[in-house]
């Protein structure tokens, strides 16, 4: 039986999927390759070939485990294309059973497991499938070397050894199963569309049924009348539907990215993190006012305007060496290592001189360039990971060559960061630690904690909680 993943009969589109063949007879792929799954009705999909994974498995949501005819079943919804939220398979298959899986974070997941015919190269065969939330994944399916197995030769310098479809084929096989929105209408306040974490949003979003846009915050503008207030975008079109706005502002666009998220909130629309907590976040110096005045336990830390003050401030906290922090910096930007009490002097100094506004604060030697991101969603803990400086590097930032690995908190780091992103009234937060010598200290609370980190080491759907929580504020009922 013909079981090509292409549409033959489009002869526009038609390209060669000849099988490469050595004296093993056996395929030989890249570490990328298309495939199809037809038993599951998944006509095309792209999946990465890894011969270190024992199991292969698929990007699948919505998993419920049920009866059918007394065989265990399991039905799931597959999303097969990469950051496509809204092209949805529904699938049942017979329940092959659950097996724990460690995925390359070493994270351990017990997971449902599925069997299905495999299409590649004008080949079938069948292999096991686990299903599970691969949406931080660069592929919706893995293929492993147990469905490999007599069957491949793998180049992992090679892909799409096999031809890769075209976006109209695409479309073509995947044109009925574009679900329509039927949930909420959500709308990102943000800069960047490309940036991991929003595009991460707005699929979640669309995975749970909800019409998501992404509005560029440089092209909204607003209308101040005490009777109809309204928000205009782009050539004047108003913006007077939307359920529920998320806003992620760079701290460059503070100032004008909350002026817009507090005239959502006077129109009624509901907003993920408030403008008010945003602002005092983005201030540095005031949120740590606020957080040393809740009881948590902070860095010395100081702030001064006259450069006569400039010894006595680096005694205040302990002397050298010591953090330069700019008030307006953000991702580890803005901040500056003092390694001597000379070094510290003529850096504060060059500051004051050029009417910059810096918190001067000890350095905790004992954290040895790490910290612990704990990210917040409506009061709970979420997740938790370690994040470690690079190489010659003392801020631990994974925008700066760092890296992210999961990591379990004690009870009083969890209280810390729940107390924390408590006082500054956030709903989603993350909650930076550093693990002092007797105890841990709170650095700071980002009002935009980033996703990719946090999503990459725990291989779980953070966007997809921050969806849910904004569901439950709204006592929306759609999704289970």
């Amino acid at each position: 039986m013909h079981l090509s993943i292409f549409d033959h009969n489009i002869e526009k589109h038609c390209f060669s999927l000849e099988r490469p063949l050595m004296n093993t007879n056996k395929i030989i792929v890249g570490s990328e390759e298309w495939c199809a799954l037809p038993q599951l009705n998944v006509p095309a999909i792209k999946a990465r070939v890894d011969s270190g994974a024992k199991t292969s498995s698929i990007h699948a949501v919505n998993i419920t485990p049920f009866k059918k005819e007394g065989a265990p079943w399991v039905k799931f919804e597959v999303h097969p294309l990469q950051n496509d939220g809204k092209t949805t398979i529904h699938c049942e298959a017979p329940l092959v059973g659950k097996r724990k899986v460690k995925s390359s974070s070493g994270h351990m997941e017990s997971r449902y497991v599925v069997r299905s015919i495999l299409s590649i190269a004008e080949d079938t065969w069948e292999i096991d499938l686990t299903l599970t939330n691969r949406d931080s994944m660069g592929y919706r399916m893995l293929l492993g070397r147990q469905a490999m197995s007599g069957k491949m030769l793998v180049d992992p310098e090679a892909s799409f050894q096999l031809g890769e479809p075209s976006s109209d084929i695409l479309f073509q096989h995947y044109q009925t199963h574009i679900k329509s929105p039927s949930g909420l209408k959500i709308g990102l306040l943000a800069s960047n569309p490309d940036l991991y974490s929003n595009r991460r949003i707005i699929e979640a979003g669309e995975e749970r049924g909800h019409e998501m846009e992404f509005l560029n915050l440089k092209d909204c503008y607003i209308k101040l009348d005490g009777e109809n207030p309204e928000m205009h975008y782009r050539d004047g079109r108003v913006l007077n539907d939307f359920d529920a706005i998320i806003p992620r502002i760079r701290p460059s666009m503070t100032f004008y990215g909350c002026a817009l998220t507090r005239h959502f909130e006077a129109m009624g629309v509901y907003t993920l993190n408030t403008a008010a907590a945003i602002t005092q976040s983005r201030d540095k110096l005031h949120s740590l006012q606020l957080l040393i005045n809740a009881g948590l336990p902070i860095p010395t830390t100081g702030f001064a305007n006259s450069p006569l003050n400039t010894s006595d401030l680096i005694q205040m906290v302990g002397g050298a060496p010591l953090i330069v922090k700019l008030l307006e910096g953000t991702q580890g930007k803005g901040v500056v290592l003092a390694e001597t009490t000379k070094a510290a002097e003529s850096l504060i100094n060059a500051f004051k001189s050029l009417k910059a506004n810096i918190l001067v604060q000890e350095f905790v030697k004992e954290a040895n360039g790490k910290d612990i991101r704990c990210f917040v969603i409506d009061g709970k803990v979420v997740e938790s990971i370690m994040r470690t400086a690079a190489p010659g590097e003392f801020r631990a930032n994974i925008h700066m060559g760092g890296t992210a690995s999961l990591t379990k908190i004690t009870a009083e780091e969890r209280r810390i960061a729940l107390k924390a992103a408590k006082t500054m009234n956030l709903k989603v937060a993350g909650v930076d630690i550093i693990r002092g010598q007797s105890s841990p200290l709170l650095l700071e609370v980002n009002s935009s904690p980033g996703l990719e980190g946090i999503e990459g080491a725990s291989e779980r759907d953070i966007a997809g909680m921050m969806i849910k929580a904004i569901e439950k504020d709204l006592k929306y009922k759609g999704v289970e």
